[in-house]
């Protein structure tokens, strides 16, 4: 009698648990449908990742949540809680390991011209080859001083991460960019927010150096045109030089806010300094 007793407790005690956890997880879906509706609310790009949103929200509603959260409120407790682009990259990789450069190869010149065509050029000859040679590709194409690229790469040390706001017709939509070796890799931050090392990468801006000693480095820029038009990519591109190689107090200040002082760092702060910038 005691044992049917004990067996009876036991499964009351189960029963019990269940329909706790079967509370527990209406209460949750729930909260994550209230949740995308908060999130259609708040940033006029939901419809642009609706897609791929809902796949993750029928996955797991927790882990949905969760990156929502990092959506709507990306500074809480004064911490920020967007990941290191270098966890798009090397998701598997420890941190410290992911954010060393040395890790991530150079691309090279090597890889698009033959070297020694460009061996007797001049730094103006160089850069009209450069232009001229990219007129009827989509991509980017441009040249940098090396005093530009010196002071490109200082600042990209001090601030290997940042965000850059693209004007649109809604507004503004804020992608991440992360310095890496030679390269500086975009991605919405919405779609790195929500689908963290799934995020597609819509914009590669590579730096190559290999003829640095005639004076000149020479810039090409690959994107996503399925996110991203060649105006698009060009602005995103127009803002990292203002930023990164360009000397602008106010731009500079954004620069240590972001990096140092993640907690006071305002998008309308941001926004001020590019919203005079137009598509072409």
């Amino acid at each position: 009698m005691a044992c049917a007793r004990k067996f009876l407790f036991r499964v009351l005690q189960n029963n019990n648990l269940a329909f706790k956890r079967s509370i527990a997880m209406s209460q949750t879906r729930r909260a994550a449908e209230e949740a995308v509706e908060k999130l259609k609310e708040s940033n006029p790009y939901y419809w642009k990742y609706a897609e791929k949103i809902a796949k993750i929200q029928q996955t797991s509603a927790e882990e949905f949540l969760d990156r929502v959260e990092r959506v709507v409120n990306p500074i809480k407790d004064g911490q920020s809680q967007a990941r290191s682009y270098s966890e798009l990259l090397n998701p598997k990789q420890e941190l410290a390991k992911k954010q060393e450069a040395a890790e991530l190869p150079h691309k090279k010149l090597s890889d698009i011209m033959k070297l020694e065509l460009l061996a007797d050029k001049s730094a103006e000859d160089l850069s009209q080859i450069w232009i001229e040679y990219h007129k009827t590709k989509e991509v980017l194409a441009a040249t940098l001083t090396t005093a530009q690229y010196d002071t490109l790469m200082g600042r990209a040390k001090e601030h290997p991460i940042f965000l850059l706001p693209l004007p649109r017709s809604e507004g503004f939509e804020f992608f991440l960019l992360q310095f890496a070796a030679n390269t500086v890799h975009f991605t919405p931050l919405l779609a790195y927010q929500v689908h963290h090392e799934n995020a597609p990468e819509c914009l590669t801006v590579v730096h190559y150096t290999e003829v640095q000693d005639k004076g000149v480095v020479l810039m090409r820029g690959e994107y996503d045109s399925k996110v991203l038009t060649a105006q698009e990519a060009q602005c995103l591109a127009n803002e990292l030089q203002m930023f990164y190689y360009k000397t602008d107090e106010s731009k500079m200040k954004l620069l240590e806010t972001f990096t140092k002082r993640p907690d006071e760092f305002k998008h309308t702060d941001l926004i001020k300094e590019v919203e005079n910038i137009q598509l072409a």
